[in-house]
């Protein structure tokens, strides 16, 4: 006789479908909130060198006179420049693929070339001046267009997708899952400040970043969620398990 149960870890590894549905609301509702948010900051800055809250922010940013805060400002934005950005991503994606995260190791390159790709093309629609040093203090003259933060971004979608993975693949690891989220996450949202305290950007051009980031972010678990299952079932590590659905059909076609 066939049972119609699934495994009790199948059961547990699935939310309720109600549950289910609400985070789908959730998801689906702040995407739509971001890109309205995004495209009304778009059409703000086009001609608009700064804002009275960027000057603001800025200056309540940099009269922060604590002896490490600059340090730590700079360590924060130093994986964000060039070429290190490309190192970063380029190792990281390496060493999740020799573990056998063949899928993830893809995801990882799409999270950090997709994030990189949208913020060139935003700056070039856009063209912002970054900040002068007549208004801010300027730390290091930066190159380029100033909206958005190209780290922000970076951060928001590449260190994001780890964050992500973290979360996923590491649940029987709960302290070393629970260092590496604080790790990204601290990263993730300082990196604006940094920036501002910086010279680099204003904090429009942050809020921007964040946006357009999470939305890259949003971008690569879709397309991780709907790849692994289809290609890569049988990947050394971490491959794609059968859900609950799945589980009786192929307990029936073994029976005889």
């Amino acid at each position: 006789m066939t049972s119609n149960t699934a495994p009790e870890s199948v059961k547990q590894a699935i939310a309720p479908k109600r549950t289910r549905n609400y985070r789908a609301l959730a998801f689906q509702g702040y995407l739509i909130a971001a890109t309205i948010g995004l495209a009304v900051l778009f059409v703000l800055v086009w001609n608009v060198p700064y804002f009275t809250i960027d000057l603001t922010v800025t200056r309540a940013i940099q009269t922060i006179a604590w002896p490490w805060f600059a340090l730590l400002m700079n360590v924060i934005s130093f994986p964000g420049n060039a070429p290190q950005s490309f190192i970063l991503v380029l190792l990281l994606a390496a060493l999740i693929f020799v573990v056998g995260l063949r899928w993830e190791a893809v995801c990882s390159l799409l999270a950090g070339a997709g994030g990189s790709g949208l913020d060139t093309l935003a700056k070039l629609i856009v063209h912002r001046a970054r900040p002068a040093a007549d208004i801010v203090h300027v730390v290091q003259q930066v190159n380029g267009y100033s909206f958005p933060s190209g780290h922000v971004v970076f951060y928001s979608s590449f260190l994001g997708f780890l964050m992500f993975l973290t979360y996923t693949l590491l649940k029987e690891r709960v302290v070393w899952r629970t260092i590496l989220m604080v790790v990204l996450a601290f990263f993730v949202a300082t990196v604006g400040a940094s920036r501002i305290y910086l010279g680099a950007h204003w904090f429009s051009d942050v809020l921007g970043a964040y946006l357009l980031g999470s939305m890259c972010l949003a971008g690569c678990v879709y397309v991780y969620r709907w790849g692994k299952p289809r290609f890569f079932t049988h990947q050394p590590a971490a491959p794609e398990q059968p859900t609950a659905a799945q589980q009786p059909s192929r307990s029936a076609a073994k029976q005889p």
